[in-house]
């Protein structure tokens, strides 16, 4: 190579071993986010949390390199020689690990690597599953009256090697809290070796699946009882087993697994940009989004309404809005047609519900008319209050929408005028196939639809053939009337319907719908 291709060539890039948390998308520091958002290459594992990759760039390479038992898609080996060769391409390569890169996640044996190969690298601490998971669970690993001690054993040694790594007799007599992970297989091995060498049988253990997420599965038992319940149970890897005294206290500070919607799978089905609040809600009640939007809000075909509206705003006496989406496309288009707020200050202002109304009082603009009742035929019923006749009201709403309010208003004596701000459409990128599976593999418990459109757009992606059979056991949640009207003229049942009209009244219906009974 001549001196100046080596002056062209690009200086190697750096490797962070980024700690992903065992499961749950809150255990990750954010300092662990912006690695992974800046990334070019991200090299990730099994038990790492695919949702984490959401944060990606678009742009960035996503290489799988996952273990899961037997089954490698790389070795170790070959995990060490691609993260070398793309930092050497002069890229930013984040290496997401599950839990902690350097509790029992091979992370010392890359960065040893990356050492030799003259590669920089740093490393972002995760949260280990050898104490989140128990943590969820309601195990503390320790705790004064029980613990002052933890141990962390792998428990992936194969039990035909003739001569075990483990000290069995001191572990036995640990008076603290032991902690095995990767031990499914060798539970039997595992509990024999302890109680061989004098570990009591009657001591409390747990055996903690899928720790963190919304499919944790948890038992407690003792150590020699453990490995019979397991079978039982029919409980598989992941798990981590905890043996001590610590385990006893699960009943007691169980706080997870009792949430509302724990272990719910939830498919939401509107638009994935308005998707966020919802599931970030559900999660935090126990329960496992499942992101499958059926809507998409574009522009009008047509913007010289609203347009011709926007600039005649002053000869308004009202202007009525009935959707979150209508009030942020109606400001935005404002302000590419006009300068200034000011010119907003003649008609008087409805709303429909307190989050539409929130949306305006952000923008600061005063709402005159909030209907108690979050319908159409709620805000009428208040304008039947009001004198009417001769005024001229504005409705800015999506194009296809029911014809009550503007209807109503024009019988009260109005001259009403109706623009499309917005429309729904089916996304372009829908993955009808992963809903399909879904639901044909039983792994939805509940459907929510959040207003009519969701619901003909759903059963137009869904299809009809077998409809009736895909949603058997699944329940149907509604935001509220007009939504629910749509579902049982389709011939659907509705099993849950908020009784307040909005994303966080749905999502209260559904804890509600749950509720342990008497």
């Amino acid at each position: 190579m001549t001196d100046d291709k080596k002056e062209k060539a690009s200086p190697p890039g750096t490797v962070v071993l980024v700690g992903a948390g065992p499961g749950d998308p809150g255990l990750i520091t954010v300092k662990g986010l912006e690695k992974i958002r800046a990334a070019d290459v991200i090299v990730y594992d099994y038990l790492a949390g695919t949702q984490f990759l959401q944060e990606a760039r678009s742009d960035a390479e996503l290489i799988y390199v996952g273990k899961k038992g037997r089954d490698h898609t790389l070795e170790q080996i070959d995990i060490n020689e691609l993260l070398v060769r793309k930092a050497r391409e002069g890229k930013r390569v984040v290496r997401l690990k599950g839990g902690d890169p350097y509790v029992f996640g091979r992370g010392g044996e890359e960065a040893e690597e990356l050492v030799e190969a003259g590669i920089s690298f740093e490393v972002v601490p995760g949260v280990s599953s050898a104490v989140a998971a128990p943590a969820y669970a309601g195990i503390p690993v320790t705790h004064r009256d029980h613990a002052s001690l933890v141990t962390f054993i792998t428990g992936h040694e194969n039990p035909e090697k003739e001569e075990s790594a483990i000290e069995w007799a001191i572990l036995a007599r640990n008076p603290g809290t032991l902690v095995f992970l990767m031990g499914v297989k060798n539970l039997a091995n595992i509990s024999s070796s302890l109680i061989s060498h004098g570990k009591p049988g009657s001591t409390p253990a747990a055996l903690i699946r899928w720790g963190t997420t919304p499919r944790q599965v948890s038992i407690v038992s003792t150590l020699e009882e453990i490995p019979a319940e397991a079978e039982r149970r029919d409980l598989k890897p992941p798990a981590v087993l905890v043996v001590g005294s610590v385990a006893s206290l699960k009943a007691k500070l169980d706080w997870f697994e009792t949430k509302p919607l724990f272990g719910k799978r939830i498919m939401i089905t509107r638009s994935r940009e308005q998707s966020r609040k919802m599931a970030d809600r559900i999660a935090e009640l126990g329960g496992e989004p499942l992101l499958f939007p059926t809507i998409s809000i574009v522009s009008p075909k047509d913007l010289a309404p609203l347009d011709e509206a926007i600039r005649s705003i002053a000869s308004f006496d009202w202007v009525v809005f009935t959707s979150v989406n209508g009030v942020e496309r109606f400001f935005q288009r404002f302000f590419e047609v006009r300068e200034d707020i000011r010119d907003m200050a003649g008609p008087r202002i409805g709303a429909i519900g307190p989050v539409t109304a929130d949306a305006l009082r952000s923008r600061r603009i005063k709402v005159d008319l909030l209907a108690k009742e979050f319908t159409q035929e709620g805000i009428l019923e208040l304008f039947s209050h009001e004198n009417m006749q001769g005024k001229r009201v504005l409705i800015p709403r999506a194009e296809a929408a029911r014809e009550a309010l503007p209807q109503g208003i024009s019988a009260m004596g109005a001259e009403v005028k109706v623009v499309p701000v917005y429309r729904t459409v089916q996304p372009e990128a829908a993955d009808i196939e992963r809903a399909r599976s879904l639901l044909q593999k039983k792994q939805v418990d509940v459907i929510t639809f959040t207003s009519s459109s969701t619901v003909t757009h759903f059963l137009d992606m869904i299809g009809s053939a077998d409809l009736l059979r895909l949603l058997e056991g699944v329940a149907l949640a509604s935001i509220g009337p007009v939504t629910s009207r749509t579902l049982r003229t389709n011939g659907l049942q509705v099993h849950v319907e908020a009784s307040e009209y909005t994303i966080e009244g749905l999502v209260a219906a559904l804890s509600e719908y749950y509720r342990p009974r008497p």
